[in-house]
């Protein structure tokens, strides 16, 4: 009884957004590199971007790897922005140029800590203290898990709020909702997702250069996801909480309930094996062996139907299989009442006592 009555509740939840679009399915070879799109010009188009997987799976470091850059603008908040705790935005260039300009400057908003507020004495290097580098939700607003990132800094945590590509204002006028992001455009949802990783990278370039070495990572949903990889190709980041789980991608956008419209677009065009190999990339499981020097929270909600349930209790073998240091925490709720309260409340508090722990 108590599942029906959280599935019906879910579905409530996600009937509340109306702009969902069913967009064509399109391979997306002209996001591939150029002499690797032009082969598929011909035919063939899901055979070239199988190969083009192949070679990325062959070196993924490379793959998830941004260029080093020093440009990091960074404009202090308002007094009044300040005094809620943001201390201003961060700005700089993506590692991966789109055809949409918006997207192409990264933003993340600043909640520093008290500690890391604090002055140096006596000439000494001084510790800033734990900082967070926080990834939200797929079409989180500009608000989204702002409210979290202050709690953080409340509590001795700094935190660096991550717009992901095409959310808030790096969104496309043409866009209502973060399409471009996860789609039926197999390619452009495999390169944005990279896009995020390495976004994410470079914020966390720019964290060290400020004195930060207690680096962790807070991700919910698909940016759960993007924190994973990012985790996994960046030795520095010491703590990952993982708020909502999958080994797949593929598999959660098949079966997810927050994406019954991105298979719409899929369907008849690709099957679920063809569609996990090409998003093998973007998948935990691809990852797992990376994971053993970062410790891990793996939260998952227990009547979830956009993150299915059993799939999350695979990712948790899957971590105990290859004896990745972890904990995990289940949710008494599905995934859009995560957001509810009490539930929203006891989420925040597992998150943050996990990493007030380990940072």
């Amino acid at each position: 009884m108590i599942t029906s009555i959280f599935h019906s509740w879910e579905h409530r939840l996600a009937s509340a957004t109306k702009n969902r679009v069913v967009r064509p399915f399109e391979w997306g070879l002209e996001w591939l590199p150029s002499e690797v799109g032009a082969a598929g010009a011909a035919g063939g188009a899901g055979a070239v971007v199988e190969r083009y997987v192949e070679d990325v799976m062959r070196d993924t470091q490379a793959f998830f790897t941004p260029q080093p850059t020093n440009d990091f603008a960074f404009t202090p908040a308002d007094p009044e922005r300040s005094a809620d705790g943001e201390s201003g935005t961060l700005r700089f260039a993506s590692a991966l140029t789109t055809p949409h300009a918006e997207n192409n400057t990264v933003r993340a908003r600043w909640f520093p800590s008290v500690a890391a507020q604090q002055p140096a004495s006596n000439g000494r290097a001084r510790d800033r203290g734990p900082v967070v580098l926080v990834l939200p939700q797929w079409n989180a607003d500009a608000g989204g898990h702002v409210g979290l990132s202050r709690m953080l800094a409340r509590f001795g945590i700094s935190a660096l709020r991550l717009s992901l590509p095409y959310h808030d204002v790096r969104m496309p006028a043409e866009l209502k909702r973060a399409d471009y992001i996860v789609s039926a455009n197999v390619v452009r949802t495999l390169q944005s997702c990279r896009q995020a990783v390495l976004d994410a990278r470079r914020a966390v370039d720019w964290l060290a250069a400020q004195g930060f070495e207690r680096i962790g990572i807070l991700g919910t949903s698909l940016g759960s996801c993007l924190s994973l990889l990012t985790t996994a190709h960046d030795a520095r980041i010491r703590a990952a909480a993982l708020n909502h789980v999958s080994p797949w991608f593929a598999d959660v956008v098949w079966r997810g309930l927050s994406t019954r419209h991105v298979r719409e677009g899929l369907e008849g065009h690709v099957d679920l094996e063809q569609l996990r190999r090409i998003w093998m990339p973007i998948s935990p499981m691809a990852h797992l062996d990376a994971m053993r020097r970062t410790r891990s929270l793996l939260v998952y909600a227990r009547y979830d139907l956009t993150f299915p349930v059993d799939l999350s209790k695979l990712l948790l073998e899957r971590f105990a299989d290859h004896g990745i240091p972890h904990e995990s925490f289940s949710l008494p709720c599905g995934h859009y009442s995560t957001g509810m309260a009490p539930f929203k409340f006891l989420d925040a508090y597992v998150l943050i006592r996990f990493l007030r722990r380990n940072l």
